[in-house]
């Protein structure tokens, strides 16, 4: 499975480099699920049933990348949307100083770490319930005779037909205990599936999967179970030498591929230095060189209070520009687009007034 992967990424950093603009910094190689997002839609049916590889608030994408606006998530919460990239830019200042106004808590005109802190993890608390409510509706797309449980059989009849499979002739088949023929990538990704579902089943396992193990099944962020068996997959598509550990190297390797242009040599070089810094300064907890599954779901964790405190000092270095270890209203604007995705124009303009 592990060689599967990494021939797949191989062929997504081909692709990335045909498809992306040359001057698209926010570009990395062999993300399958960035990829996938820009370039291929998917049926509504497949997403609903598909575990996402992007989790809202989780540091790392299931594929082990590391998630690009992680902080933008754990900042905005469910007014991500709001912040679109073509929008007025005074009216996403004005949304930007309201939200400034909410995380001072204290009213004082700046932000602390644990008023920062306090605020990660109420936005990552409405990320969570954003996934709750999504999950009704995914979950009565795999069980529409409603009786509250779903089994791994019902389950793959529709992942393959949301592939293109005759959904009766696949039914008839796994109800008649025949092979499926069917092609290599689809048989891997099944069976990846397959170890994941029977992971979600929580004892006494039964092979039926209701709502809150469906869940776990789609957001194994909910489940402390589920994200060490995500961790564990994660190490296992990293660990070169199956130590369960991982090395910076190994954490920083990219897969096997030719490197065709300067452009794409420069992605490589960027996504290399970035997965360093992370390495190094943030999941390496001792700083001994060393990753261990414990520390990597310590890493992971988006309910650790003590991670979300971390964060909270993190996201006030980059704009804390007066070095008081607090944020001000001008500071924050200033570094907008860290923190929403959007660059104010003009950001310091009337903002006393305004404040």
């Amino acid at each position: 499975r592990t060689a599967w992967r990494r021939h797949l990424l191989a062929v997504s950093m081909a692709l990335f480099c045909l498809l992306h603009n040359p001057m698209d910094v926010h570009a990395r190689p062999a993300n399958m699920s960035s990829l996938k997002d820009k370039n291929s839609p998917t049926s509504k049916e497949e997403n609903e049933i598909l575990p996402p590889d992007h989790l809202n608030g989780m540091k790392l994408e299931m594929d082990g990348h590391i998630n690009k606006g992680f902080h933008q998530e754990v900042f905005l919460g469910k007014e991500m949307e709001e912040f679109e990239e073509d929008s007025e830019p005074r009216r996403n200042r004005n949304k930007l100083i309201d939200i400034f106004r909410k995380v001072d808590f204290n009213k004082d005109k700046s932000v602390s770490a644990k008023e920062m802190q306090r605020w990660i993890v109420e936005k990552t608390e409405e990320h969570f319930q954003e996934a709750v409510r999504e999950n009704k509706m995914s979950f009565h797309a795999v069980d529409p005779d409603g009786d509250g449980h779903v089994t791994w059989n019902e389950y793959r009849v529709k992942f393959l037909a949301s592939k293109g499979f005759n959904k009766k002739e696949m039914a008839d088949k796994i109800k008649n205990s025949e092979e499926l023929k069917v092609d290599e990538e689809t048989q891997e990704v099944l069976e990846s599936l397959k170890d994941r579902w029977f992971q979600a089943d929580n004892p006494p396992a039964d092979q039926l999967l209701n709502e809150e193990e469906f869940l776990s099944f789609l957001h194994p962020e909910h489940s402390k179970g589920m994200l060490k068996y995500m961790v564990k997959e994660i190490v296992r598509d990293l660990d070169q030498d199956s130590d369960k550990k991982l090395t910076l190297s190994e954490f920083i390797s990219l897969p096997m591929g030719t490197v065709e242009n300067q452009q794409a040599q420069d992605i490589d070089d960027d996504w290399v230095r970035e997965r360093k810094k992370e390495f190094e300064e943030v999941i390496d907890g001792n700083h001994d060189g060393i990753v261990t599954m414990e520390e990597l779901q310590e890493y992971m964790d988006p309910m650790n209070e003590y991670n979300a405190l971390n964060e909270a000092k993190q996201m006030i270095a980059v704009a804390d520009e007066n070095q008081n270890h607090n944020l001000e209203l001008e500071e924050i604007l200033k570094y907008s687009e860290y923190f929403t995705g959007s660059k104010l124009m003009d950001y310091a303009r009337n903002v006393h007034e305004e404040f």
